[in-house]
């Protein structure tokens, strides 16, 4: 354990991931201005992002400069430097992939107390850790989401080229497939499937860029339908986590927390 000096680290942290997350929700609008599809994930982030947005006023306004001077911090670990209060309310929020709620909450508290006494600023700072925390878990989601989106992107280009090609010269689709083929596109899960969803079942000259798809798998032991799947199961779990994330800000917001540092603190 060490003295404070955490807070000016959060205050930096926060403004990293707003910038992040203003980011993420500028290229998510301007695909769907283009009329271009987003995922599930990338819809509830859009949908939401006026809270998020609130909660980042929130913690700013209750994260003032020194704030966490006296508040424990940690001297060791991946969140040396940090309040101790700000690494419980990490590991609570990654422990539930975003979600947390009074009971779970309560529990978790209980727990580390039967260990170690959290001090009553501790426990008045948990709101606020706990903000920036499902925050930071909203930016880690949200690169993932945007980092898939520029891969499907990627994808709809090229579907584009092949099936204007298709329809007004078939011939010179293999050219363009041959230059897919230089690109040498990463073969992962949202580039893949795609093109699978933009190029299946449209006639057998589309058919081709996805035979070289498979062919290319296959040097791995993989195939399209495996990536199809697994896609499908990453934008459900994203969806799930940033569900998650969007509750826990609301619970949050309509928590007694004099109730909580009341019950917590007569924890021996």
């Amino acid at each position: 354990m060490a003295s404070g000096y955490g807070s000016d680290q959060l205050l930096a942290r926060l403004t990293e991931n707003e910038s992040a997350l203003v980011g993420v929700c500028n290229l998510l609008t301007g695909a769907v201005t283009s009329k271009r599809r987003i995922t599930p994930a990338g819809e509830w982030l859009l949908d939401n992002f006026h809270l998020i947005e609130e909660q980042i006023r929130t913690a700013k306004r209750h994260l003032p400069k020194g704030y966490s001077l006296e508040l424990p911090c940690l001297a060791s670990g991946p969140s040396a430097g940090y309040p101790r209060v700000y690494a419980i309310a990490l590991e609570l929020i990654r422990h539930g992939d975003g979600r947390v709620d009074t009971e779970s909450l309560c529990n978790f508290v209980t727990s580390y107390q039967t260990v170690t006494d959290l001090k009553l600023g501790e426990l008045w700072a948990i709101p606020i850790m706990l903000r920036l925390a499902v925050i930071e878990n909203l930016r880690r989601v949200s690169i993932r989401i945007a980092a898939r989106w520029h891969e499907r992107d990627r994808a709809d280009s090229w579907a584009d080229k092949m099936t204007e090609t298709a329809e007004k010269d078939p011939k010179s689709l293999i050219l363009v497939i041959s230059d897919m083929a230089r690109s040498n596109p990463p073969m992962v899960s949202p580039f893949v499937s795609e093109l699978a969803r933009r190029l299946r079942g449209r006639g057998p000259a589309l058919a081709l860029p996805l035979t070289w798809i498979d062919q290319s798998l296959s040097e791995s032991g993989q195939t399209i339908d495996q990536l199809v799947q697994s896609e499908n199961q990453q934008q459900a779990g994203d969806q799930v986590s940033i569900s998650n994330c969007i509750g826990s800000l609301r619970v949050l917001v309509a928590m007694d927390w004099q109730e909580f540092v009341e019950n917590m603190s007569v924890v021996e």
